[in-house]
């Protein structure tokens, strides 16, 4: 990325939209200006997320964020926006811009924040998940697993014409980049000592070698040379197949036998006993910012972690009652035994059943969703099986549409075995990560043209997420949880949630070990040994990111009774929706305000 020449562009478009041009009644543009400019800023600074909204201005790129010349890059730019941010007083912009600028000034000072923490933005698959300077690669969301799920022609990556291809060719050039970078960094690390527990760096070994074990013709960096399009030219081909072969054999599968040499011989000895990140220098301060970012409040790993308890608390009580409903006489623990063996609640034979059995849930719910909402999205909607490259290990996941539209959301289903798949969570995880969670939420985001472009992406979890939790608890107002069962594997759902809580801030604020985690985890949730081991350790990863689905959930349902009860007969669910929905995903204190000055218009 030539650095010096996008700060020259920002600085003449800032001098642009100057105080002179705005008028005493507030010249929108002006604004709207500098909005653009940050939007394009976001696009340059993450281009697969670019990729994943459809531009393909920077399909051919991945940046280097870990450098220390981007992370300069990135300071000066925040300083610079938030320096433009000053000339447009709020009292002079109109409330939706207003709230615009609060957003965007709101994330330029958190990722100052992060970069004095050595901590960086990725270009990330996941609300642009932060990195650790020092610790770039981890088990799990990380962008060498995301760069091969782009590789293999199924995900966002387009492979449509010779320009896709060729651009997929210079986005691995940066990439290799990107790897000796982090090597470097990890190396450095393990001079500050400030490396990845052992536990986590022993996953990342198997997903390196997996690439190097395989024939060429099943690498899935070389998947798009087997579906070439079909009206692609033959001489064209030939030429793509070659440089396809060499990048991967040449310079791909060289650099991961590197870096897995790295990993397994230099850095895992060097790696450290301890879980969480209190352990490292630093590292309680830092978990103390990550919380902040996550979820978007003041509250320190302390209170979250009593609320966790408190939560879990009540929600087991809601279980009890489930399970004396349905007659069962043991405990709970024995009744979680039950729930994910009983053959019942295993009814498939073949995996279009379950996306079936998908389609008739949204049929259901469907006939009762103009009583709860009045905002509707445009985009289209599909349910399809995980790819089988990652189905066995993959969890359900919503994947936006493009903003054009020729590309529709995604609910994806993994069907590893169809015949012990458990339909139990099926009701709230539809509402979850379909209508009304994710792809409500998120269509509604990127179709409304009244948000400036910077506020359409995923970019807010505590927002997204909490919403989609809270979506989950929408379901007997749909028509949806009539089967007990169904209920409880909503309660299931929720309790997972409530847990990271608990475990999160353990692991990472109290000294609780990887094992107490799970040990704890196992006593209140009716999940898999190996699925809680998996969540343990994507916690010790990912510090604080777990916390934003009940952060968020708890806030938006504390508003809907406050406005109940403010409100009384005047309130109604669907407005209330429609002010949670309409100006996109916002920090948690600002969607408060929000819903504060709603209910005072109706006083």
């Amino acid at each position: 990325m030539n650095y010096k020449g996008v700060i020259a562009a920002i600085t003449l478009l800032f001098a642009a939209c100057t105080p002179e041009h705005k008028s005493k009644k507030n010249d929108i543009g002006s604004i709207d200006s500098l909005f653009v400019a940050f939007y394009d800023f976001q696009n340059k600074i993450n281009p697969i997320e670019a990729t994943k909204a459809g531009i393909d201005t920077y399909n051919d790129t991945i940046v280097n964020y870990i450098s220390d010349r981007h992370q300069e890059y990135l300071r000066e730019s925040y300083i610079s926006f938030l320096s433009e941010l000053e000339k447009y007083p709020i009292s002079e912009l109109t409330k939706e811009d207003a709230l615009s600028a609060r957003v965007m000034e709101w994330d330029c000072r958190m990722k100052l924040e992060g970069l004095n923490n050595s901590i960086v933005t990725m270009a990330s698959p996941i609300y642009n998940l932060p990195s650790f300077e020092l610790m770039p690669l981890f088990q799990i969301q990380s962008l060498h697993l995301y760069v091969a799920q782009l590789a293999g022609g199924t995900s966002v990556q387009p492979f449509a014409t010779q320009e896709d291809y060729v651009n997929w060719l210079n986005r691995l050039e940066d990439y290799l980049q990107f790897l000796d970078t982090c090597m470097e960094h990890m190396q450095e690390g393990m001079e500050k000592e400030i490396v990845l527990p052992k536990v986590l760096t022993l996953k990342m070994l198997p997903q390196i070698k997996t690439f190097l074990d395989i024939p060429l013709e099943e690498n899935l960096f070389y998947q798009p040379v087997l579906n070439f399009p079909e009206a692609m030219d033959e001489d064209v081909r030939a030429s793509l197949k070659n440089d396809y072969e060499r990048m991967i054999t040449e310079k791909i599968l060289p650099k991961y036998q590197e870096l897995h040499q790295f990993l397994e011989q230099e850095y895992l000895p060097a790696c450290r006993d301890t879980d969480g990140l209190s352990a490292l220098p630093n590292g309680r301060e830092t978990y103390n910012y990550l919380i902040r970012l996550h979820t978007t409040t003041k509250m320190t790993a302390e209170d979250i972690h009593a609320l966790g308890q408190q939560e879990v608390d009540r929600i087991t009580g809601e279980m009890e009652k489930v399970k004396d409903e349905l007659g069962f006489k043991g405990e709970l623990k024995d009744f979680f035994i039950e729930v994910r063996n009983k053959r019942e609640l295993m009814p498939f034979n073949d995996p279009a059943e379950v996306l079936e059995h998908f389609n008739r849930i949204h049929e259901r719910l469907s006939l009762q969703l103009d009583s709860v909402f009045n905002l509707r999205p445009k985009a289209g909607f599909h349910v399809k099986r995980t790819e089988a490259f990652r189905e066995a290990s993959a969890s359900a996941e919503y994947v936006p549409g493009s903003k054009d539209a020729k590309r529709p959301g995604t609910f994806y289903v993994p069907i590893p075995n169809v015949k012990s798949y458990n339909v139990v969570h099926d009701e709230a995880l539809f509402l979850h990560e379909a209508i009304p969670g994710h792809h409500y939420q998120l269509s509604l985001q990127q179709e409304n043209q009244g948000l400036p472009e910077f506020l359409h992406p995923e970019s807010m979890g505590v927002f997204v997420e909490g919403w989609a939790l809270y979506a989950e608890s929408l379901g007997k107002e749909l028509g949806l949880y009539e089967d007990p069962y169904q209920y409880f594997g909503m309660l299931s759902m929720e309790m997972h949630r409530a847990i990271r809580l608990v475990v999160d801030t353990g692991i990472h604020a109290m000294g609780w070990t990887r094992e107490e985690a799970i040990a704890y985890s196992l006593a209140h949730e009716a999940e898999s040994e190996e699925g809680i081991i998996a969540e343990v350790e994507r916690y010790m990863a990912t510090p604080g990111q777990a916390l934003s689905y009940k952060m968020g959930q708890l806030k938006i349902l504390e508003l809907r009774n406050r406005a109940k009860m403010e409100l009384g007969p005047k309130f109604d669910l669907r407005e209330f929706h429609d002010q949670v929905l309409g100006t996109g995903s916002l920090p948690l204190m600002l969607l408060e305000e929000k819903i504060n000055s709603w209910i005072a218009s109706y006083k």
